[in-house]
């Protein structure tokens, strides 16, 4: 039930109206009219912009339609008044039959309370994550991981249908140091002490690895060139740390359907069947670009390279995918990858970047839209960074790391759930301070501790009522007369709830997960307003000695916990039960 959409439908069809009547002229587009909350809500429940927009291509005063349109709307039962403001934006104001019909929407769907259709089962891509498999997860692949996990979870929920990928980046030249770094702890497991270079990773992490490569070669290895071990150290040494990534998104609750390695691409003729499918639209060519603007790097020369035509589809410059040597550029696997996602089939590609990887969103953009024929957008999201605090000051890196705070060292000092909402609390594009003391502290400041007392309160509620014998299932609360619920308190919580579906629809249409968990915060808000006014007003509170008004009651606070637990579910935090 999407009680805005709901609305708007009933707004087209009453301009429709106009439109048959010689109201209005024929023709008109109506794509651009919209039922919205209003910025004041003391002006209504919703708002219509419908005069506003249709007034210049209808040629009239947008006070004249929109009082034509308020005639027409106040003639539904749903609508208790239609009331033109300024120029001509149309209030309404519900009857309060439609926010108890919400409430019961509600407890009937549960947690599918606000699934929508809106995807209508395209597929879509959301490849996430995809850190260098040389180490453990840090900090900022917490974020981009639990952003991304929550926008396939938003996506799934909006109707599409969402496969999570992860992109293993072990085709260049770092898997080849991680090689060299977890043969030298294969050294010191051998009673050697370890060289570990300016250039190769210090962290202990990779100590347990240079043991397993003991325990399989012996010292087999040992003092053997580097062109007889490289390969097979580079291969035990990746799948290590494929391994340890993958306990590391556990411990956020994330897991892939899919992990697509770039080192699968070389040697298949992957990558050159997908330059050969540019060069057929003529968008490879060999060619000079021209020098950066400002300063010259010190290597800079002039050189024939093989060339993507990128301006073609937006970019600002072309991009090289061969060097004059012959071998691929860092761009080339990548494009070769995207068609391999184009060709499976999918309708939509998502990909969740870091921050430094700003400057590769147009060429990787212009590669697909060239490669899909313009068929399949592709949607590049930036994550932030998250600077971390404890004590008032940074939080000190991590020594089993060696360089780097990780992800593990965050989810065992805040939890999961504490971490996947508070990396949430931001759009992704904006930079995140993450506070260990802040996160956890019980206020209303912390988020997720809000949000979660907010369910823990309901689920107290229908404890207490259970207790005292009053019938509090899902099924009873939805059949309850809901009459009684006429407070300003209860409606603001009601017209909350009603605002969930289409808070889904937009969140699902933008890509930003965020708003989740912004409108929980909203709504958690209204709970506990509703809450705190039954202490000094005991008819507002939930557990009133009528069973039925208790069962009126409860069932605003019902329908307000499930919307919260579908919440926090496409956020991936479990929604507590109680508070301790």
């Amino acid at each position: 039930m999407n009680l805005f959409a709901d609305i708007r439908a009933r707004v087209i069809d009453a301009l429709g109206a106009m439109v048959a009547a010689g109201d209005l002229p024929t023709g008109l587009d109506m794509s651009a009219v919209a039922v919205e909350p209003p910025r004041d809500p003391a002006h209504g429940d919703m708002a219509t912009n419908a005069a506003m927009v249709l007034a210049r291509p209808a040629g009239l005063a947008p006070r004249a339609i929109a009082e034509a349109l308020a005639a027409r709307l106040g003639a539904d039962p749903r609508i208790s008044l239609a009331e033109v403001a300024g120029p001509g934006f149309l209030n309404l104001r519900l009857a309060p039959a439609v926010w108890q019909g919400v409430i019961r929407a509600a407890l009937a769907a549960g947690r599918d309370f606000g699934r929508s259709d809106l995807g209508a089962g395209q597929r879509v891509n959301v490849e996430f994550v995809s850190a260098n498999p040389t180490g453990p997860m840090h900090v900022g692949h917490t974020r981009g991981a639990v952003f991304g996990d929550a926008l396939a979870a938003l996506l799934a929920f909006a109707g599409y249908a969402v496969t999570r990928e992860y992109y293993i980046n072990d085709g260049g030249a770092q898997v080849d140091v991680l090689a060299r770094s977890a043969y030298e702890r294969y050294r010191e497991a051998n009673g050697l002490e370890p060289e570990i270079r300016e250039g190769l990773y210090p962290g202990d992490y990779l100590i347990p690895v240079g043991e397993a490569l003991k325990a399989k070669y012996g010292a087999s290895l040992l003092d053997q060139p580097e062109s007889v071990w490289l390969a097979e150290v580079r291969e035990f040494a990746t799948e290590a740390m494929m391994a340890m990534i993958r306990e590391d998104l556990a411990l956020l609750g994330v897991t892939m359907d899919v992990y697509s390695s770039e080192k699968a691409l070389y040697g298949t003729g992957k990558i050159e069947a997908a330059l050969r499918r540019l060069r057929e639209m003529g968008l490879i060519y060999e060619g000079v670009l021209e020098a950066p603007k400002g300063k010259l790097p010190e290597d800079w020369e002039e050189r024939e390279q093989t060339l993507f035509r990128s301006t073609a589809h937006g970019d600002d410059v072309d991009r090289p995918v061969q060097k004059s040597d012959g071998s691929w550029t860092y761009f080339a696997p990548d494009i070769a990858y995207h068609y391999d996602k184009i060709e499976r089939g999918y309708d939509q590609l998502i990909d969740v970047f870091g921050a430094d990887h700003g400057g590769y969103v147009k060429r990787m953009k212009a590669a697909v839209s060239a490669l899909s024929g313009g068929r399949v957008p592709l949607d590049i999201k930036l994550i932030q960074l998250v600077k971390l605090w404890k004590n008032g000051a940074p939080f000190k890196m991590s020594k089993r790391a060696g360089t780097f705070v990780t992800l593990r060292d965050v989810v065992e000092q805040a939890s999961k759930d504490v971490t996947r909402f508070i990396m949430l609390t931001r759009k992704n594009d904006a930079a995140l301070d993450f506070d260990f003391d802040k996160v956890l502290e019980q206020s209303k400041d912390n988020p997720v501790f809000y949000v979660q007392y907010a369910h823990a309160r309901v689920c107290s509620v229908l404890r207490k009522a259970d207790e005292a014998g009053i019938d509090v299932s899902d099924a009873t609360l939805a059949g309850a007369d809901l009459a009684a619920l006429g407070h300003e308190a209860e409606l603001e919580l009601a017209r909350k709830i009603a605002e969930w579906p289409r808070l889904v629809e937009i969140a699902a249409r933008a890509n930003e997960p965020h708003r989740v968990a912004f409108y929980l915060y909203e709504l958690a808000s209204d709970l506990h307003s509703l809450w705190n006014r039954g202490n000094d007003d005991p008819s507002l509170r939930f557990v009133q000695a009528d069973p039925a008004m208790t069962q009126a009651k409860i069932a605003l606070a019902r329908a307000a916990g499930v919307v919260i637990s579908a919440g926090l579910g496409i956020l991936g935090v479990t929604p507590a039960q109680e508070m301790r």
